[in-house]
């Protein structure tokens, strides 16, 4: 007899949330149950794109499940999860000794026997910059928590689901839940690491070094050669050449041998004088500039 898959419940279907419910639908690795978002209309949007899930209204009409998903922005997944443990309380179906845990439920009577007891539901999230603690409530129930993070631009849903395999994830949390997020992130083509709970911070910094600075620094640019006098006709020109040789040399070379401008050839000169020039037309780019520029020298091995 087959075994069923894991149910998959999620409080939040964003971008993330959909591709992965989409993603574990289709390589039937979870079978996603309930989906909670802010609005009835978003979460039924969510189920017709992963394909599967019903939507639902609030955290009390949600059933019990292996795997809980908090897909909520980072500033909601610790209050999401302590409303999901003082429903978890209350909740039929959770395992005896999770509802017997917090005190005032401890004098009720006990349940029969069960010859194989429920494993503990695992919670987690995917926040890059946010550790298994944020679902701390979750954990004192007994539950199993982490942090998932796979490194991918998430754009769309769709154009995700599309490019999402081979693409590198971080665990974090107990190693119950990392080993269950090994194998369903596994399953759909992720390549899987660990990452230390206090490495985290760093950790994401280093992805918004990789892609969020990126279209800074192209708007800088661009805001410097309008105020030069650059025509605006020659701008998305020079934004697509520029960018497109600049990322195919550092994939072909790496940074370092990637390199080039008054930093590669150790001109200190030449960065003072432009510091200042970029400094008088803007004083934060100004800092970027010669702080920069200071990274180009290091990396160089000025």
């Amino acid at each position: 007899m087959a075994q069923s898959k894991p149910t998959l419940n999620l409080i939040g279907a964003g971008r993330v949330g959909q591709t992965l419910g989409r993603l574990w639908t289709q390589a039937g690795v979870f079978a996603v149950q309930d989906v909670l978002t802010r609005s009835p209309a978003s979460a039924r949007a969510a189920c017709e794109l992963m394909g599967a899930g019903t939507p639902t209204q609030s955290l009390g009409t949600m059933r019990p499940a292996d795997v809980w998903l908090i897909a909520t922005t980072d500033a909601h997944i610790a209050a999401s999860a302590a409303a999901l443990a003082a429903h978890a309380v209350q909740a039929p179906g959770l395992p005896t000794a999770l509802r017997t845990h917090q005190g005032g439920l401890a004098n009720a009577a006990p349940a029969a026997p069960q010859v194989a007891p429920p494993p503990s539901p695992t919670a987690f999230h995917c926040s890059g910059a946010l550790g298994a603690d944020q679902l701390a409530p979750l954990a004192a129930l007994g539950w199993h928590t982490a942090s998932a993070h796979p490194i991918l631009s998430f754009a769309t849903p769709q154009a995700a689901c599309g490019q999402f395999v081979g693409t590198p994830c971080a665990l974090e949390g107990d190693p119950a839940a990392r080993a269950l997020l090994q194998d369903a992130f596994s399953a759909i083509g992720a390549q899987c690491f660990e990452v230390r709970s206090q490495d985290k911070l760093l950790y994401h910094a280093a992805a918004v070094f990789a892609t969020n600075f990126l279209p800074v620094l192209q708007s800088v640019a661009e805001d410097a050669w309008r105020a030069t006098g650059v025509p605006a006709a020659l701008l998305p020109h020079l934004r697509t050449s520029l960018l497109n040789n600049a990322v195919a040399n550092i994939t072909r070379l790496g940074p370092q041998d990637a390199l080039t401008g008054p930093a590669a050839r150790g001109d200190t000169e030449a960065i003072a004088r432009q510091s200042a020039a970029v400094g008088a037309w803007d004083n934060q780019a100004g800092d970027a500039y010669r702080a920069l520029s200071a990274l180009a020298l290091r990396l160089a091995g000025h």
